[in-house]
This record gives structure tokens, sequence and C-alpha cells, in this order.
């Protein structure tokens, strides 16, 4: 796949670089902050081959791409006007949750790397301890505890990075004020004022004698008023001072508040989470699982499970373990997989069949978006398959009281990770499961799932046969030379990244319509146009290679989006002269975009063609 292409392609479909305001990406998906959503085209998005699907949740338009989302979110960056998670203003008002769910997922989603590779480092230390393979009194074991244990120490730290980006706050003082909470002195202060009861004084201001190593709400609360506390101290400053006061005014004003008033709210926020998860794992602890196992994939599919989704590594961080966040993401990973995987065995198209097995095994690695936007979701069933899978194994789970002691992807890899003091009968409660949500998927999506009736080819059926909703005929939108879509000079058509279709190399200056149906868009420099036929095909005529560089010169168009169209209605008046004495080839591509949703593309044999004359035949 050419990334470097799909990169240009996702940047121009959401509505350019100055319509993105913030970029950040996860384990799949490309997460924008759009400065007006209603600019981006998602329909054209979805149908684009590389790309997943698209969902849009928590205040993020999300550009779901799979496993390859690290390599695109390197080309896409550079050809945005923003740097690496600077967040620019929008104008777009969005919901107080949304709002909410954004901030949160933008500054955990940076973080999930290192409590990943922490999550990673604990189930291999818990494996080699549970089978004796390593002392845990020995050094060896000692040293890659703590660099497991750093990731949560510090967190505050990388918690502050990525809020002083969120929060457009400088984010050297940020890792300062979290260096403030951290720093040994105020350790042995408040050690100190707990063992003899006295008060730490600045003045007449008390600070609350609290443990912030680890924790998560004091810092970002501390680094949303600073952003607040920078830009007034800049506001008051004169310009010729502001390099010496304004981070003088930021680091102390910021500091008192964080051990005055921030840091305890914060503190006593986190407390008052962990006392509401003792409460449920108490009373009912089956329940929470249950739930989150049945609707994750309907949460994932928006987004907005990254609003839970920190709950997780913050009940260990308070508690030691979470028995709720891992034990309800887990069973539901691993039903998705067996679900997608029930398809793959069953279907006879070998594409769905490929698709399934790689999917299936990743998500029940996982990471479930390939398995979840490339077969669940698309044929139902399995959806229902995994959401019930999920739901049973997450119910065993919270009856058993499992409990996970490290954070890390939900999947078979992060098994250890539920080996506990008690040695293994928490990691077999786990195991099982896991057993019952992949054993429950799997049966009940071999069980439901139905195998769209395939239409063969010419040579097994009569076209004659196949009913209007069966065959759509596209028709040559201008005079010219039919040309395969392999020949044509450009790597994006040839390679068929956008799509299957064909090419005319055009003899006459008038475009038509080639289907009945409507127009989907109409770029601005007028060489290339989106329809979709009243059927559900998806068409784009591009005409001419590089032809956008011209900025609309020789193009005069005839429609505008949203037109209903008949087969030869006036689309495009071009001057194929004029391109081709700026140096332009005239090519012009005939792309089915949703190209995969049909069973065979028949190409005519014609090698010349007129306006109106079939020229491929789509079955589905």
């Amino acid at each position: 796949m050419n990334y470097e292409t799909l990169a240009s392609k996702i940047v121009e479909l959401v509505g350019g670089a100055d319509n993105v305001s913030g970029l950040t990406h996860c384990a799949t998906r490309l997460r924008f902050n759009l400065t007006d959503e209603s600019l981006a085209d998602t329909d054209v998005l979805k149908a684009t081959p590389g790309i997943l699907g698209v969902a849009k949740g928590g205040g993020q338009y999300q550009v779901i791409i799979g496993s390859d989302v690290e390599k695109v979110y390197r080309l896409v960056l550079p050809l945005l006007h923003i740097g690496v998670g600077e967040v620019k203003s929008s104008t777009e008002k969005k919901g107080l949750g949304s709002r909410f769910i954004d901030t949160i997922s933008s500054i955990f989603t940076p973080v999930l790397p290192a409590i990943t590779a922490s999550g990673m480092l604990k189930a291999v230390l818990a494996l080699l301890a549970a089978f004796h393979w390593i002392d845990t009194t020995s050094q060896i074991y000692q040293i890659v505890n703590l660099m497991a244990d750093a990731a949560f120490y510090f967190l505050p730290l990388l918690l502050a990075i990525s809020a002083a980006k969120k929060f457009q706050a400088n984010t050297y003082l940020a890792v300062m004020i979290g260096g403030i909470l951290l720093h040994p002195t105020f350790i042995q202060m408040v050690v100190a004022a707990k063992e003899s009861g006295k008060s730490i004084q600045f003045g007449f201001l008390p600070i609350y004698p609290a443990s912030y190593a680890s924790s998560v709400v004091p810092i970002i609360l501390t680094i949303w008023l600073m952003s607040y506390i920078e830009a007034f101290a800049k506001k008051i400053t004169p310009k010729m001072l502001s390099f010496f006061v304004v981070p003088l005014i930021t680091v102390f004003v910021t500091g008192l508040v964080a051990l005055v008033v921030a840091g305890p709210i914060g503190f006593h926020i986190g407390n008052g989470l962990a006392s509401v998860v003792l409460f449920l794992d108490a009373h009912v602890g089956w329940l929470v699982p249950m739930v989150l196992g049945t609707v994750l994939p309907l949460l994932v599919m928006t987004g907005t499970h990254y609003g839970i989704v920190p709950l997780g590594p913050a009940n260990i961080m308070n508690l030691g373990y979470d028995t709720i966040i891992g034990p309800s993401n887990m069973p539901s990973n691993i039903a998705q997989g067996g679900a997608a995987l029930a398809v793959a065995l069953k279907t006879k198209n070998n594409d769905i069949k490929q698709l399934g097995f790689s999917s299936g095994f990743t998500a029940v690695c996982g990471i479930t978006e390939p398995a979840l936007y490339g077969i669940n979701l698309r044929f139902k069933t399995p959806l229902y398959a995994a959401m019930m899978g999920g739901g049973l194994g997450g119910l065993f789970l919270g009856l058993m009281g499992v409990r996970r002691y490290a954070p890390g992807s939900p999947g078979l890899l992060t098994l250890p990770v539920y080996i506990g003091k008690d040695g293994l009968t928490n990691l077999a409660y786990a195991v099982v499961g896991c057993v019952i949500a992949f054993v429950t998927a799997f049966i009940v999506s071999y069980l439901l799932f139905k195998e769209e009736k395939v239409v063969e080819t010419e040579l097994e059926v009569s076209q004659d046969a196949l009913t209007e909703e069966k065959l759509q005929k596209i028709y040559a939108p201008v005079t010219g030379e039919l040309i395969p879509l392999t020949n044509v000079s450009d790597d994006t058509f040839a390679q068929e990244i956008l799509g299957k279709g064909i090419a005319i190399l055009p003899q006459s200056s008038e475009f038509v319509s080639p289907i009945a149906g409507k127009i989907t868009i109409v770029y601005e420099t007028m060489h290339a146009i989106g329809l979709v036929s009243d059927s559900g095909a998806e068409i784009l005529i591009h005409i001419g290679i590089d032809t956008v560089k011209l900025n609309g010169k020789y193009f005069t168009s005839h429609i505008k989006k949203g037109d209903q169209v008949a087969v030869g209605t006036p689309l495009m008046t071009v001057d194929l002269a004029g391109i081709k004495s700026e140096g332009f080839s005239t090519e012009t591509p005939i792309i089915i975009t949703n190209s995969n949703d049909f069973e065979e593309m028949l190409p005519t044999d014609e090698k010349n063609v007129a306006v109106g004359q079939p020229i491929l035949k789509l079955i589905k």
C-alpha cells in the first residue's frame, strides 16, 4: 500500500490541513480534532482502500486504519499546520460530555505505550515468578520490576506532558510542576507530617500531606489550572520581561495551587473513585464486567471507550488491582476474535476468509478494530455473537472476582497480568472466562452467519437472469480509448488503492454521467467528480493525471453536489488540448470506490467506446 498517497488523501477528505486543529493516534485510529466536521467527506473516506472505517465520538473525528496507523500518522502530521500533539482552538461547539471524553482521550492516548510497556514487563515477571524461573529476591527481578514501576510512579510527569499539549500550556513548565509533586523532599515532609501528626504549612496556607506518586487526577486538574495561570501571566507581563517573569509567575502560583488546592482535591477524587470500585466489587462484582463486556464493541465503534479505559490503570495504582476495566475488556476482545474467526471458517469467499483469520487473531491479542469493522459490524450477526460472548465471559470473571494486577492491551498476550499472590487460581479463572467468551461467540457467530448468495460469473449464470438489483452497468462518461486501470501512469490508480475500475483516454471534451444517481462531490478544482448510483455503486471520475495542479483551469462544471443525474446528464466540459499543453496526461480513471461490495466487475471487450456505451458490469 502507498502510505504517502493514503495520508494525503486522508488530509484532503477531512477538510484539508486548515480544518485540522489537533491530531493524535491510538493503536488503530487517527484521532482528529476538526474545526468543522461538516467539511469532512465521511462517505468517501469510508470507501477509501486502507481505511477500515470512520467514527465520530468524544469530540473527535476518528479514522480507523488498523495496525499500520503509526506509519500513516507519521506521514499525515507533516501535511498539517500543527506540531506533534499540538491542538489549535476550534470554532465548533461541543457538548460537555464530548469535551470531557475528548480531553481524557487526548491526555491518556499518548501515555498508553508507556503503560502497556509497564504491563507487559509485569506480565513477564509474573509468569517467570509463578513457575519459579526467577527468584523474586534477586537483583535481576528487582531491576526489571523497577523498570515496570517507573511508568506508574512517574505517571504524573507523563500526564503533565500530554495535558500541557491538550490545554495549550508550556510542556516543560508542566513537567516541572509534576516534579514538585514528586520531589523527594516533599515526600519526606509528607512522611514526617503523618508520623508526627503535625501539618505542613506555607505561611498561613495548609498543605495536605498526600502522596502523588502514581496519581492521575491531581496532575490533570493542576495543569488545566496552570493553562489559565500562564495565560494570565502573559497578559499582565510586559513583553520585554515575559521570558523571565511568565515562567516565574506560572511555576510559583501553580505550584502553590497544586500543593494547597488542586492536588488535595484530585487526591480525594481518586480515593472516591477507588471507594466506588470497592463498593461495586463487594456487592455486585459481576454486574459491571458483564455489562461492559456486552457493550464495549458499541463503545469502541464511537471511540468513547477511551473515556473509561483510564479507570483501569487508576484502579491498579490506587488499589493494587482492577476488577472492572480489564475483566470487562478482555472477554470482549476475545469474543470479537472468536466471532470473526467463525466467519473466516464458514465463508467461501477467499477475501473474507483471509480478513477473518487475520483480524480474528489480532482481536484475541487485544486489537479489535480490524475484526469489528472488517467482519463483525459488516455482517451484523458476528457483532451480536461477540456481544453475547463478551457479556457471558465478563459475567463469569465478575462472579469469580477476577483481578488484573497490571495494565496492558486486553488479550491473550497479557494473560500473565492476572497472576496474583495467591498463585495461579486467579489466572485460571481468567483463562476460563476467555474460553467462555471465545466459544460462545464462535458458536453463535458460526450458526447465525449466512453467506450472501454469490452470483457466479457469466460462464455459469446468464446475465438475463440477474435482477437489476444484482447487476449494475456503468456507461462511458466520454468517448475515447479504453485503458486497463493497471496501465494508468499514476500508481495511486494503477495499484487500485482507491478501488477497482477502468480508464479512458478521452477524445471528446464533453463528460456525462455514467449512471443514474446523485452527485456526492465536485472538487473545487473540478478535476474529479464523485457519484453514487441508485443501486449503490460509488464512482469517482478523475479527469487527467495530477490535473488538480491546474486549479480548475480548462474545466467548466455543469453540476453541483447533491444534483440528481441520469445516464448522459452533462457533467463537465474540458479543454483537453489545454491540459495537454500544460504537460498533463488526460487519462481518465473511472473508479468504483466501493468495489469490495461487488462479487464481480466485468469490463467490456471493446477497445474504443462512445458516450453511453457500457464499459463495466458490476455484479453483487
